[in-house]
């Protein structure tokens, strides 16, 4: 199995926290495809009590001359050097309604199956219910990996245009391992990341103004920009075939910073679940 092959669906099947695919060389005019169906179950926004579960189909292409799309990610991989990655980002920011739902899952287009509600709050029956709504906006910007070892990979990303005013931006480091094999089946692989957001960024997200504070019974709240969350997860890909596969990913997320403090977090640490099948073109 290829690189690619162990990381093909790090993105797809996290819910939560896409991954860009590895530069791979590719005879000239080819190109790499899955596609897939899976499950995920996640908070209902991020800070959320409440679970929901939704059917997700999954993506993703890569072709020879470097461009990419992973999920709702799409860039090119402009670096030739076997220790650098680089290139432009495009992302499509999920939205979210003044009820706290959202037609998508980690950015990926998802069909919903049923909520799965915690005991809700007396003080507040369902946050955020009330607050104004946030817009799917497309983010662009930029990635920046390094390999410290060819299992190891030091990641970063910078995006601008999230919320309504188009101005939110984040930035993002992690670091993965990248496959533990432990039989020619069977693929592991951890990944740990941090994200940071600006003002306009973290107060999308997790700031109350005082008209939806006033709508919605909640305190008005300036979230600063700085820290937002750490990220904590594992993938397991089981191949049945060269073209077949189960991909699972387990992702545990906590708010930190101007983010945990804000009113609309019921929860700071949430845990995202997701498997899916997946066919390779």
């Amino acid at each position: 199995m290829t690189k690619l092959f162990a990381l093909a669906l790090a993105a797809v099947s996290s819910a939560a926290c896409a991954q860009l695919p590895a530069t791979n060389p590719m005879p000239d005019g080819s190109r790499d495809m899955y596609v897939g169906l899976g499950v995920v179950a996640k908070p209902r926004y991020e800070g959320a009590r409440g679970m929901r579960r939704a059917a997700l189909p999954v993506l993703q292409v890569q072709w020879s001359n470097g461009l990419f799309i992973s999920g709702m990610r799409a860039g090119i991989h402009l670096s030739r050097s076997p220790r650098f990655e680089s290139g432009p980002l495009l992302e499509l920011h999920p939205g979210r309604d003044a009820e706290g739902e959202g037609g998508e899952i980690g950015g990926i287009a998802a069909v919903r199956l049923s909520p799965v509600e915690a005991p809700r709050a007396a003080a507040w029956p369902r946050r955020p219910a009330g607050v104004a709504a946030i817009g799917r906006r497309v983010q662009g910007g930029g990635f920046l990996n390094y390999y410290l070892t060819p299992d190891w990979r030091f990641t970063s990303s910078l995006l601008y245009g999230a919320g309504d005013a188009r101005k939110g931006m984040k930035f993002e480091l992690g670091m993965q391992r990248l496959a533990v094999v432990p039989d020619a089946h069977h693929r592991l692989g951890l990944d740990a990341a941090v994200g940071f957001g600006d003002r306009h960024y973290n107060g999308a997200l997790f700031g109350v103004s005082e008209r939806d504070a006033s709508s919605s019974g909640a305190a008005p709240f300036d979230a600063a920009g700085g820290i937002k969350d750490a990220r904590l997860g594992g993938r397991w890909h089981w191949a049945w075939s060269p073209s077949w596969m189960l991909t699972s990913h387990v992702q545990a997320i906590r708010l930190l910073g101007s983010a945990r403090k804000s009113p609309l977090v019921e929860r700071p640490t949430n845990l995202t679940v997701s498997t899916a099948i997946a066919y390779r073109f």
